[in-house]
This record gives C-alpha cells, sequence and structure tokens, in this order.
C-alpha cells in the first residue's frame, strides 16, 4: 500500500504545480464590480465575486478550449512584460493576469492593451465570467423566481447563439431539471430542453428555432 500512497502523493503534488492562470477585474460602478477566475491545465474554472469568496463557481473547459487558452498565454511569455497601451482612453476597468507555476509567480497589470494575443486572451477570460453569471442568474431564476426562468434560458440561448459561452456542460444539470419539472411554464421546460440538445450536439441553433 506504500506505493499506492506514494503514487498519490506524486500525482496529488503534480496537480498543485501545474500551471494557472489568474484573471481579475475591477471595475467600480459595474455589476458586478469585482470578478475573478482561475484555470488550471486541466481545464478546472472557478469564479468569483469577491477575492475573500470561500465558495466559488466551479466549472470545466473542454479540452479544447484550455488548450487555446494557455497557446495564448504562452504567445504573451506568460505576462513577464508590459501589456499597457501607451494610447490615451477610457477607463474599462483594471484587469490582472497572473501566471501561477512554482514559487515566483508573473503578473501584469493594465487597462487596455493593443495586443493582439492579449486581446484575446482577455476575451475568452471574459467569456469565462459571462458564463458563470449565465449560471448564476438562471440558478437563482430556477430557485426563487419561477416566472423569470423563460427571460433567463432566453438570455442563455441569445449568448449561446452569439458563442460567449465556455464550459456549457455546467449548464445542463439545471436545464435537465428544468425540462423535466413540471412546475415550470411549458414554454420554460421546452425551452431548456431545447438549449440542452444543443449544447450536448454541440451544433448550431436548429433552423425556425424560437429564442422568444
Amino acid at each position: 500500500m506504500k506505493w499506492a500512497l506514494a503514487l498519490w502523493m506524486a500525482v496529488a503534488a503534480s496537480a498543485a504545480d501545474a500551471p494557472r492562470i489568474f484573471w481579475s477585474k475591477a471595475f467600480p460602478g459595474s455589476t458586478p464590480a469585482y470578478v475573478q477566475v482561475t484555470l488550471d491545465k486541466a481545464g478546472n474554472a472557478e469564479y468569483k465575486e469577491a477575492v475573500d469568496d470561500d465558495q466559488p463557481l466551479k466549472f470545466k473547459l473542454t479540452e479544447t478550449e484550455t488548450a487555446s487558452v494557455f497557446e495564448l498565454a504562452d504567445k504573451v511569455d506568460h505576462f513577464k512584460h508590459p501589456l499597457e497601451s501607451p494610447l490615451k482612453v477610457a477607463f474599462m476597468g483594471k484587469k490582472t493576469f497572473r501566471w501561477e507555476d512554482g514559487p515566483a509567480p508573473s503578473e501584469v497589470t493594465f487597462n487596455y492593451s493593443e495586443d493582439p494575443s492579449a486581446q484575446a486572451l482577455l476575451d475568452w477570460f471574459e467569456k469565462m465570467s459571462e458564463s458563470a453569471q449565465e449560471r448564476i442568474d438562471l440558478e437563482r431564476a430556477a430557485k426563487y423566481d419561477r416566472l423569470g426562468v423563460d427571460k433567463a434560458l432566453r438570455t442563455l440561448w441569445i449568448s449561446l447563439d452569439r458563442k460567449r459561452l465556455v464550459g456549457t456542460e455546467q449548464y445542463l444539470p439545471m436545464l435537465d431539471r428544468i425540462a423535466n419539472n413540471e412546475s415550470y411554464m411549458h414554454t420554460a421546460r421546452t425551452k431548456a430542453a431545447e438549449i440542452a440538445e444543443l449544447i450536448r450536439g454541440a451544433g448550431a441553433a436548429p433552423a425556425g428555432a424560437s429564442k422568444q
């Protein structure tokens, strides 16, 4: 059994040392005013709306999504160099990226960057944040505002159609629950089933399907 314990400890240590990307955005006056996302190389993501949140929302990106994010982090040299643009632009929130891999993480903070890879990477983390917020809104509506479920589903469908959502399998448990629960409106149940089918099929919105 000692070899099994040693193997488990080695795997655990390897996972703890695996590269991880941290991103945060602080924008006073917006809702929410602060968000942060961490993503490891296995695709495990955590979303928070407060630094001290000890119950983050967790979800998982696909292997392809995760690879795309880490490839972009490679292109910006793991945040070892400034990304801020010299252009004078309006304040769009204080963004921070941090590469966590070993005892000496590298970090960069900026308002706006002209670097194409940095812009693409920022868009990925914005999508992760939006995806988490959509899930929170749907789960809140399903629990506290059953009449608002249809609206939350319509918003989810639009975001999915605009390709603003990632790690979409995170929605399936709630969508299935709504689709199979007769206490929800028929339109909401139908829409939930259609979105779940769309996610499982990983295809485009069915022709003629309504978002209304």
